[in-house]
């Protein structure tokens, strides 16, 4: 399974992985998922504290900004756009991805990869299983890297 890396390879220390394929392409999921989140995440906490171009004005620290701009009307705009593109994007996914619940409840789709959601614009996925699975892994690591950055600059 991608993920496996070096220096730790297969690594549970709390043992949290469950026996059941089903349930750990649920964590693997939504690890990704996390993951993708997180990476965006670290670079807003980066980049917005300098480069903010949308609302200028807005400054101080980027963990304390979005409540400075949603007591603005525009931000409050900028803020339903924002909820709105969340909302679409995870009913996309999850359309893609997940079992209607009136089916089967917190089930993955038989042919879903985790994390596949058939948009790739640029072409970046490679279309040999081995390539595959190393731009999986680097994934993987760089998400739980960002999942760490972003812990490390809340805290």
């Amino acid at each position: 399974m991608s993920g496996v890396t070096a220096p730790f390879g297969f690594f549970d220390p709390l043992g949290l992985t469950p026996e059941s394929n089903e349930e750990l392409l649920l964590f693997r999921e939504a690890e990704l998922a996390h993951g993708r989140v997180a990476m965006v995440g670290a670079l807003g906490f980066l980049v917005q504290e300098q480069f903010h171009p949308l609302f200028a004005d807005v400054g101080g620290p980027a963990i304390r900004q979005l409540d400075v701009i949603l007591q603005t009307p525009n931000g409050l705009s900028a803020g339903t756009v924002m909820l709105f593109g969340i909302f679409f994007s995870e009913w996309a996914r999850a359309k893609i991805g997940w079992m209607e619940p009136e089916v089967e409840m917190r089930t993955l789709r038989p042919n879903y990869l985790p994390g596949d959601l058939g948009f790739d614009p640029l072409g970046f996925k490679p279309k040999d299983e081995a390539g595959l699975m190393t731009m999986q892994t680097k994934e993987l690591n760089n998400g739980r890297l960002a999942m760490l950055a972003c812990a490390g600059i809340v805290a």
